[in-house]
């Protein structure tokens, strides 16, 4: 009696041992690859619970997850002769698990030594500019270097390629920052000269509306007294009224007819930038000449269709100074 219950026991234990070496669980983000005796099955595991040889068989699971991978800073000179220093980083997944288990001994570092090869490659290829700038063009560029050689030989598809930063030498950034400062210096002095030259034209629109009237003269004048006047200063020195010297002027003789009879003062209009730009080129071209054609010339005739009562005197004269 106790041999069949020890023969039952050792069943037991052998036919769980059995089926802890035939089962096998595949997670969601997996694929199972069989080796039956050191040969790979051509049809690969899906996720669940699978079934195994208890003898013979051998699974290996290989992630389909996309792996987001960090490529060392390279150093390296651009085409320009930068010398710069550029890393990045490679965003991958695994499309084929048979080539990239049996294909390649170790995928992640196959892809990580790819990656730093066409890292130093593509900064060797651009310029300084192009890497600060034109990030997006050098990304794609990046990531179909280093798919070409990896996706059909290792089952290996790199999905996206990202430079995380470019570092300058010092040297480079200061002269970089003294370019940036020239700029900004540069467009405000335009800015200064295009304000002065709009406000003079203003100014001389202003002035002109106040020619016309000078008791509105006489007005800015004492609002400029006020405004001098308001900073306490110890000295204030008053100009002598625009009125009196006119009441002078009036008083020369000779002057009086002048005055009565004054030009008309012709306005000044407050122009745009279009309207001054337009009223310069109207001033700098030349008038065109008229044309000779619409000159009307008058015609001479025949001497011989004159009277002979007008041709007749100036022979005699001609004669008569000859006989002189």
């Amino acid at each position: 009696m106790e041999a069949v219950v020890v023969l039952i026991v050792i069943i037991v234990v052998a036919a769980l041992v059995l089926a802890g070496r035939s089962l096998r669980v595949v997670q969601q983000y997996e694929k199972g690859i069989v080796y039956r005796f050191g040969r790979v099955l051509p049809e690969v595991r899906g996720p669940g619970l699978t079934m195994l040889r208890p003898v013979g068989d051998r699974m290996q699971k290989v992630n389909m997850q996309i792996v987001a991978m960090a490529v060392p800073a390279q150093d390296g000179i651009t085409r320009d002769n930068v010398t710069v220093r550029v890393d990045a980083v490679v965003y991958f997944r695994v499309v084929d698990p048979i080539k990239a288990t049996v294909n390649v001994q170790n995928y992640m570092f196959a892809i990580q030594q790819q990656a730093q090869t066409s890292l130093r490659s593509i900064i060797g290829q651009s310029e300084m500019d192009q890497l600060l700038a034109e990030r997006e063009q050098i990304n794609s560029e990046l990531r179909r270097v280093i798919d070409e050689p990896t996706e059909q030989p290792w089952g290996i598809r790199v999905e996206r390629v990202e430079i995380k930063d470019v570092s300058l030498p010092e040297g480079m950034k200061r002269s970089m920052s003294r370019q940036a400062e020239a700029e900004r210096e540069r467009r405000a002095r335009i800015i200064t000269a295009d304000g002065e030259y709009q406000a003079s034209k203003r100014l001389a629109a202003a002035a002109n509306v106040m020619a016309k009237d000078p008791a509105a003269l006489q007005l800015r004048l004492l609002q400029t007294v006020v405004e001098v006047s308001a900073e306490k200063n110890s000295t204030l020195v008053m100009p002598v009224p625009v009125e009196l010297l006119r009441f002078f002027e009036k008083m020369t003789p000779g002057a009086s007819e002048s005055a009565e009879s004054p030009a008309p003062a012709e306005d000044v209009e407050d122009l745009g930038d279009a309207e001054v730009e337009e009223a310069e080129q109207a001033i700098a071209k030349p008038p065109a000449a008229a044309p000779l054609s619409n000159v009307s010339v008058p015609e001479i005739g025949d001497p011989s269709d004159l009277p002979a009562a007008e041709v007749e005197p100036a022979a005699d004269s001609e004669s008569r100074s000859i006989e002189r």
